[in-house]
């Protein structure tokens, strides 16, 4: 197969060039990308090219010229597929298919491929076959030879019968409508699971970003778990959970979701929504960047779209953590620039310079996540009776303990509590706000 990078130039001073977040980002850079997405599945790519486009041709995207060129390179190569990194409509993918005698698919469809390949839990394989139909449902016009018959029948009004473009349509449809009922009641089970969780004084870090940042090492360095971290696009689909041990004792859930990508399809965001409601739902979320990336800022942006087509605000610097990752490809010199890079961020909007690989950096990042998510919350000191075993496991299991220590048949206890729990623990325990050694009330 060839993969082929159709760009649209963009002409200096051309307003558009101004707002097209697409438009600093590298061709070379963007078609490596689209190589690595087809070799995701495990294609072979013979080929991959560049054409650059002025303008969009609605009945092939490419102009006839190049159109033309391309017949010659897939009979020289005996391709029998042909990758085009951009959006197709269903006409121009027809109208491509008949031009070069070979299979034409799509960004979209080539993502919905990844995506149905990886996705391994229940919940993944509905979604994905969900965006798949209804990515279908659009396309029935593709070399479909019986589409154009129609299937006998009686008609209320006496016509010729149902097409078969229309019973295909129809038998989709009704397929997605089972999809919806069966993800629905897939979703009440999260929430379920979701709402145990949250009685338990654990928070939740969701780990985001670009798709090959190094989400899943990081994972896996924070939480000494053993999920597949490839050097390979989409290699996490389905979200994980593991227990995160901060510096001091405390407990967090990590989520580990699947990346995002540029022009990540509009459907796939839509259908994935409700497995990216662990990052709707997270008290922290980690922006994981692989800022060794000759395109780190344009992704950047993309990972900033996809948030706020999720209804996260990426500028909300209390609730999200820039984690510049991949630092150990870096030679010293270019270490120390980075640092003072992120010394100038505001304090804001911090970010922690690490490597998932060697652990550099991982004990400030850990410090940094302890810190932020105690925020929110209010540490305690109060005394308890060491035969109210009731009580003790009451605080165990609804808040965080710092410390405990025995003295004359009563556990002087420090924890940490949620704004929720604050009132019950204070009214119930007689706690008071803990005091630090410098005679300041801690949060």
């Amino acid at each position: 197969m060839i993969v082929i990078g159709p760009y649209l130039r963009r002409r200096r001073g051309d307003p558009e060039a101004q707002t097209d977040q697409h438009a600093v980002r590298k061709s070379e850079a963007r078609l490596e990308e689209a190589v690595g997405l087809a070799r995701a599945i495990d294609l072979t790519v013979a080929d991959a090219l560049t054409a650059p486009v002025s303008k969009i041709t609605p009945a092939t995207y490419l102009g006839k010229g190049k159109v033309e060129e391309i017949v010659a390179l897939i009979t020289g190569h005996d391709i029998e597929l042909v990758v085009m990194d951009c959006a197709l409509s269903p006409i121009q993918q027809r109208n491509l298919e008949k031009a070069w005698n070979t299979k034409v698919l799509d960004r979209t469809g080539l993502i919905l491929e990844i995506f149905g390949r990886r996705a391994k839990t229940k919940e993944g394989a509905l979604q994905v076959e969900l965006a798949h139909l209804n990515y279908q449902r659009s396309r029935l016009v593709r070399s479909w030879t019986h589409l154009e018959r129609q299937r006998g029948g009686f008609g209320f009004m006496g016509g010729p019968g149902e097409t078969q473009i229309e019973a295909d349509r129809r038998l989709i449809g009704e397929r997605i409508t089972r999809l919806e009922n069966e993800i629905r009641k897939v979703q009440a089970t999260r929430r379920l699971h979701r709402a145990g969780r949250q009685r338990v004084p654990y928070r939740v870090v969701a780990l985001v970003g670009y798709t090959n940042a190094g989400k899943s090492t990081l994972f896996n360095r924070l939480t000494r778990a053993d999920v597949q971290a490839a050097d390979m696009l989409f290699a996490t689909l389905d979200p994980t959970l593991r227990a995160l041990s901060l510096p001091h004792g405390g407990k967090a859930m990590l989520s580990d979701t699947v990346g995002f990508i540029s022009n990540l399809p509009t459907q796939l965001v839509a259908a994935f929504r409700a497995t990216l409601e662990e990052v709707l739902e997270a008290d922290l979320i980690l922006h994981v960047r692989d800022i060794s990336h000759e395109d780190a800022q344009a992704q950047q942006r993309d990972v900033d779209t996809v948030l706020r087509q999720l209804g996260i605000d990426p500028d909300a610097g209390q609730r999200i953590l820039e984690v510049w990752n991949k630092i150990d490809r870096f030679d010293q010199d270019a270490r120390e620039n980075l640092k003072n890079i992120a010394a100038r961020r505001p304090a804001e909007r911090p970010c922690f310079l690490v490597s998932a690989e060697t652990g550099e950096g991982i004990g400030a990042l850990l410090a940094a996540i302890e810190d932020r998510l105690a925020l929110t919350r209010m540490t305690l000191d109060l005394s308890i009776e060491a035969s109210d075993g009731a009580g003790i496991s009451w605080l165990h299991r609804n808040s965080e303990v710092l410390s405990k220590e025995l003295h004359d048949g009563r556990f002087d206890m420090t924890v940490r509590v949620d704004e929720t729990k604050r009132e019950v623990v204070i009214d119930r325990f007689d706690a008071v706000p803990h005091v630090e050694s410098s005679g300041v009330y801690t949060r």
